[in-house]
This record gives C-alpha cells, sequence and structure tokens, in this order.
C-alpha cells in the first residue's frame, strides 16, 4: 500500500490522539493551578506559625548518625553502564539478589528495616534512584523518562554481577518495578510490591473513580516548575515534616535523628528538584495500553492507605497471570509499611520467598 495512502487512512487516529492529549494537558495543568494554590496556602500557613524559620529550608551540613549505621551495610557507588552516571546505595551481605527500591521523600533508609532483616539470606541492596541522595541528580526533565529508570535498574542488577533479582519495592519505586517487570521479565524472578499499583492500572482506574484523583492531588501540583521546590521547602521543609510524621498519614514513630535522615538530601542545593522530575514525566505516556502482568508478585496493601484506594488492588489483579499474584490487604495499616510495620511485612516476604531458600 503506497506511504500516502496509510498517512491518510492513519491521520484521523494520530489527530484523535493528539486531541486527547492536549485536553489530558489542559485538566492537568488546571488541577495543577488548584493545587499550587492550596499547597501555597499551607506553606505560607507553615511560615506565619513559625516565622523564625522563614520562606526557605535550612541546608544540612552534617548528615545525622542514624546514616552512618553499620548495620546497614557499606554504602557503594556503582557506574552505570548505559548512562554513565554514578548510582549510590547501601549493600548487606551476599548472597542470591535482593533489590529494593523506595518512595520519592526516601532513598535507602526508608529500607532500614528490610536490610537488617534478610542480609542474613540474601545480597540486599538498597539503591539511591538518579537525582537521589549520592547519585547523580541530573537537572533536566528529560533525564527522567521511564525508559532511561528502566535502563538504570538494569544496570543495577547487571553491575552487580546477578543475571535475575528479586525485586522489592514501595510507592514509587514500585510504579518502576511494575515496569520493569513487564519490559524486563527475565531479570526479575519475583517481585514484593508495596502500596503503588502498575501505572497503566492506576490511569483506568481513575478515569473510573474520581477519589482516588483528589487522594493523588499532590501529582498535579508537581507538574509545575521551580514551584514544588519552593512550597515543599518553605518554614524548614515542613509540608515535608508534617506529611512525614503525621499521626495518621505518616510514619509517627520517627525519632527526631531518622526525620533528618530524610530531610538531609532534600537540603541539599536542588536536592529536591530530582525526585520531582519524576513526577513531572508521569503523564508524558498517556494514554497507556493495558498490560498483562506475569511475574509472580507479593502485594502489600495498607487497609487505610491515604494515597491509593483498596479498589485498586482488586484491579491490579484482574491484569495479572492466574496463580502469579498473592494480594493482602493489611488491616489497619497505611501507606508506609516498609517502616510502620516491618515485622508483619517481613512475615509475609519470608514466606513468599521461602522455596527459594529450601
Amino acid at each position: 500500500m503506497p506511504e500516502l495512502v496509510v498517512t491518510a487512512l492513519l491521520a484521523p487516529s494520530r489527530l484523535t490522539l493528539k486531541l486527547l492529549r492536549a485536553f489530558m494537558w489542559s485538566l492537568v495543568f488546571s488541577a495543577a493551578l488548584v493545587a499550587a494554590a492550596v499547597y501555597g496556602c499551607i506553606a505560607l500557613t507553615h511560615v506565619m506559625c513559625r516565622p523564625r524559620r522563614g520562606f526557605c529550608g535550612r541546608p544540612r551540613h552534617n548528615p545525622p548518625v542514624c546514616l552512618s549505621d553499620p548495620t546497614l551495610g557499606e554504602h557503594c557507588f556503582l557506574i552505570l553502564r548505559v548512562s554513565m552516571m554514578r548510582g549510590g546505595g547501601r549493600e548487606g551481605a551476599p548472597s542470591p539478589g535482593f533489590e529494593g527500591q523506595g518512595s520519592w521523600k526516601a532513598g535507602p533508609f526508608s529500607w532500614r528495616y528490610q536490610l537488617r532483616e534478610f542480609q542474613s539470606r540474601f545480597h540486599v541492596v538498597a539503591v539511591d534512584l538518579r537525582g537521589y541522595g549520592s547519585s547523580d541528580a541530573p537537572k533536566d526533565v528529560d533525564c527522567y523518562t521511564m525508559d532511561l529508570l528502566m535502563a538504570d535498574i538494569q544496570d543495577v542488577i547487571l553491575g552487580l554481577g546477578y543475571s535475575k533479582c528479586i525485586l522489592v519495592a514501595h510507592d514509587w519505586g514500585a510504579l518502576l518495578a511494575w515496569n520493569f517487570s513487564i519490559y524486563y521479565p527475565s531479570l526479575v524472578e519475583r517481585m514484593v510490591v508495596v502500596s503503588a499499583p502498575p501505572m497503566s492500572v492506576y490511569q483506568d482506574y481513575s478515569l473510573h473513580h474520581i477519589g482516588q484523583f483528589f487522594r493523588s492531588n499532590y501529582m498535579f501540583l508537581f507538574q509545575l516548575p521551580w514551584l514544588p521546590e519552593k512550597l515543599l521547602s518553605m518554614s524548614d521543609f515542613q509540608i515535608l515534616k508534617t506529611t512525614l510524621t503525621h499521626r495518621k498519614r505518616g510514619i509517627p514513630q520517627l525519632t527526631p535523628s531518622e526525620l533528618e535522615a530524610f530531610l538531609y538530601d532534600f537540603s541539599q542545593p536542588g536536592g529536591l528538584t530530582g525526585p520531582l522530575n519524576y513526577y513531572r514525566n508521569i503523564f508524558r505516556t498517556f494514554p497507556l495500553e493495558p498490560q498483562e502482568l506475569a511475574t509472580p508478585t507479593l502485594l502489600l496493601w495498607g487497609e487505610k492507605d491515604p494515597y491509593f484506594e483498596q479498589g485498586l488492588v482488586e484491579a491490579i489483579s484482574s491484569r495479572f497471570v492466574p496463580g502469579r499474584l498473592e494480594a493482602h490487604i493489611l488491616p489497619g495499616m497505611g501507606h508506609w509499611i516498609p517502616q510502620t510495620n516491618p515485622v508483619e511485612m517481613h512475615q509475609y516476604m519470608w514466606a513468599f520467598l521461602q522455596d527459594l531458600l529450601d
């Protein structure tokens, strides 16, 4: 068929897709402006209540002692083959491969309980993804596309000398893990996913459940340039402090030193930009096609997760090859299960991985 005819036949579909994306972006930026007004009021309220802290975050020049805890293993660096970027993370004792990826508000320190628990039987590695901690952090939004992040994970696994791993992930790290298991299935033996759906499932579910959009309102704020960095740092990162330590929505048992461990990297120059650039790429692939999930997976979900509805668990299950998903909704638990309920999480993980150790 002549190329001109093919182009003419595809033109209506291409035009429809462009119009759909234009409509989507108009909604996203409208929501972003509303979110900016709301979070702007919250940030200004924090400043007025604590005027001595001012409009900026205080830089932390020395890391808190808990980041040097020897029980968390050795802090190492790896030069990634594809991007030639430097990646950092915590590495425990050698055994079968076991890699952890955290939420956007946390790095390897968020896996401190799992590092201690599993390092006797696995080679446990908690990764600082690009833009986090001591890893390289390019400023350009285009440096945080899904393809580049997938290549980073692949490079970490192969760079550590493994042909496959057990991938453990939470929140934003879980979004990446779902994608990685689809496009690099040979590198993932099993997955443990906590508190996050695949992006295609989230997209479809949110379009039919408007309440999920309200739970994820912060994502729209993060689409804007520079303003989110400013609002999050005002009054010495008070919005982040409140989010992390909130009695119901956060990790209320955090000690002052542990809270400083989370804030240390964000307080460095440009420390918020890399993590926020993950969100600035999240709508670029809209709309996503439904994808079948086949990697053997343990899914843990908090009954009282304030950011994701329980209905997403059923939506995730519907995409799985039968018999490949073990899903548990944990009563009374929230979003930060690896830190708020590590004992219960470890029990499920040991049971899920037991046959690999026999």
